[in-house]
């Protein structure tokens, strides 16, 4: 079972042409195009591709781990939830937030709070919520959900079977590594995936440190079949990064 293949917007479309992006993307063999305006959702549908997965609410320091942000939150969340589900998009990226002086143990029972509050209408509707692992150290500092502990912790108190995690192989190899392990232990709780090499978030070429062939056979050999995006800055033409990309994890 090959991967599933996406590219993240952003990264691959400075100074090109939207559409010539998609229909690059579909010519290569990816499945989705993630992250990228409304207004080209039905061009990405239209050459045979789904977009996986949209941001489910607005900041991500300021989240669901402080409970003055769960009435807005919510909000946020059922409105992108029937958005997702009207237009076939599997997902939604939900963020903990930052730390803030909050303990590991008030940060978790909050975003727990936070996200059971919209997990009935992600059921009905068929939406994961996928609250994204970062890492804190290099990228977004304070941030909470840099574990996979952690992210783990929040699902099993949410308890729904759509309450998952976005294992960023990225941010996960600078915070804990052991990414293979963690894949195969903790995939009923996954639902999506970003990669990027490490360091420096670009191509996933020889110059990074993570080998994505085996992290990628980890994940089909998890039975997963959803979606895998990229979501890196190319070093240099981002036609060739997709490329290259996808080549190195089409196993």
């Amino acid at each position: 079972m090959p991967i599933n293949q996406s590219i993240c917007f952003g990264g691959f479309s400075r100074g090109r042409d939207p559409i010539e992006v998609i229909k690059k993307s579909a010519e290569i063999g990816y499945k989705s195009i993630e992250m990228l305006p409304a207004e080209y959702w039905s061009v990405v549908q239209d050459h045979g591709m789904r977009v996986a997965i949209i941001v489910g609410h607005g900041s991500l320091p300021s989240g669901l781990n402080d409970p003055s942000n769960h009435d807005r939150i919510e909000d946020e969340i059922l409105k992108n939830i029937d958005i997702a589900a009207e237009n076939d998009i599997p997902g939604l990226i939900c963020f903990s937030g930052n730390r803030e002086g909050r303990s590991e143990e008030e940060g978790r029972d909050n975003t727990i709070a936070g996200l059971s509050r919209v997990t009935k209408a992600a059921e009905e509707k068929g939406i994961n919520l996928c609250v994204e692992l970062l890492n804190s150290k290099v990228n977004h500092p304070d941030y909470q959900c840099d574990t996979t502990a952690w992210g783990v912790e929040v699902c099993k108190g949410v308890g729904s079977p759509r309450a998952q995690l976005l294992y960023d192989i990225y941010h996960m190899q600078i915070m804990e590594g052991d990414l293979i392990r963690n894949i195969t232990d903790y995939s009923d709780y996954i639902g999506h995936y970003h990669t990027a090499g490490n360091p420096g978030r670009h191509d996933l070429d020889d110059e990074q440190e993570i080998y994505y062939p085996a992290v990628m056979r980890a994940i089909v050999n998890t039975g997963y079949d959803l979606y895998v995006g990229h979501e890196f800055g190319p070093k240099g033409d981002a036609f060739d990064a997709m490329q290259h990309a996808y080549d190195v994890c089409n196993v």
